[in-house]
This record gives structure tokens, sequence and C-alpha cells, in this order.
């Protein structure tokens, strides 16, 4: 399952109702170069490398997907994902457009969710609200929303958009749409 948008939308409450909600489902844990947030842990919010690190994963072929998002580089480690799915559990992913992108291709039977704000003004609101970042990269990560938007909507890879208004009907619908997916199989 990948679950796509803007930072600010909501993707990471959504995902984490999902590990908490739905059983055989687990977190695929991505590589990032940025520095940790308050309150994240190495190996579970992230594994938090050097740019020399990550680079020389990435050239080993070990990601499943990558890209850079506002000037560092994340990516998805493909073992962990692989073993899991063989194991028959279910991988929620939280990435970019351009991974989801990339996954889209490398696994097209993959569940994609892009999650809209309801607006810019309330995505602005989220993103001061969490007081981690400067007003500088706020800017940055507001104006990335809108390409961000423009793309996930162009390229045609993702089945579904849902809008975060109210953070419990989007997990509701989130849920159902991964229901969904699983009764079609």
């Amino acid at each position: 399952m990948v679950i796509s948008g803007p930072s600010g939308a909501g993707k990471t409450s959504i995902c984490q109702a999902l590990l908490r909600d739905l059983p055989q489902t687990v977190w695929s844990v991505s590589v990032t170069t940025r520095s940790p947030r308050l309150g994240e842990r190495d190996g579970e919010s992230y594994s938090f490398v050097s740019a020399d690190e990550f680079r020389r994963r990435e050239r080993a072929g070990d990601f499943l997907e990558s890209a850079e998002y506002v000037g560092h580089r994340y990516g998805t480690p493909r073992e962990p994902v692989e073993t899991a799915l063989a194991g028959g559990k279910n991988v929620v992913m939280e990435i970019d457009v351009q991974g989801g992108m990339q996954v889209a291709q490398r696994m097209p039977e993959s569940v994609r969710i892009f999650v809209l704000p309801p607006d810019m003004q309330s995505l602005r609101a989220r993103l001061e609200g969490r007081r981690t970042e400067q007003e500088e990269q706020m800017r940055r990560r507001i104006a990335q929303a809108d390409g961000e938007i423009a793309v996930a909507r162009d390229s045609g890879c993702y089945q579904y958009f849902v809008v975060n208004d109210v953070l419990e009907n989007t997990i509701e619908e989130v849920k159902n749409i991964i229901e969904q997916e699983r009764n079609k199989r």
C-alpha cells in the first residue's frame, strides 16, 4: 500500500491507523539523508544515513524506489518489503510521488492512494502547527505540494485520491479502499 501526498496532508497519521487497525500489516521503514525530527528514532521512523551511504546503497540496487524531496534523498529498502510480502503481510509505504510512480511500474499490483489537504491554507496551518521547520523550508514544502499534486493527478499512477479534512473519516475511507482492493483479489 503506497500512501503519498504533500507534507502536512496527514499521511503519517493515516499510516499509523492502518498499522494499528489492519491485521498482518507492517511499516516499510524508509531510508533518508535528512536529519531526524524531534521524537523520530533511527530504524523506526526512518533509517537515517549519510549521503554517501545512500548513494552506495542506491548503486547496489538496494532500493525498491528512491527519490529526492526538498533537498534530501529517500528510499524504500527492497529486501524487507519483499520478505514481508512473501510472508503474507501487507506493507504500508509512505513515499512521495516520484517513489509512488516507481512502485507503480515495479509493483503494478500495489494499491496507491494520494492524500490531499482540503485546501492550501489548511496545509500551511498544519505545517505551521508542527513547529518543526524554518519559514524558508515551509515555503519550499508548500511550493513542492502544488507540483506534487499536479504530477500525481497527471501521472495516472494513483488509483485513489482522498481529501483529508476530518482525519477519522479519511482513515475509514482509506481502510474501505483497502478492503475493496482485497475483495477484488
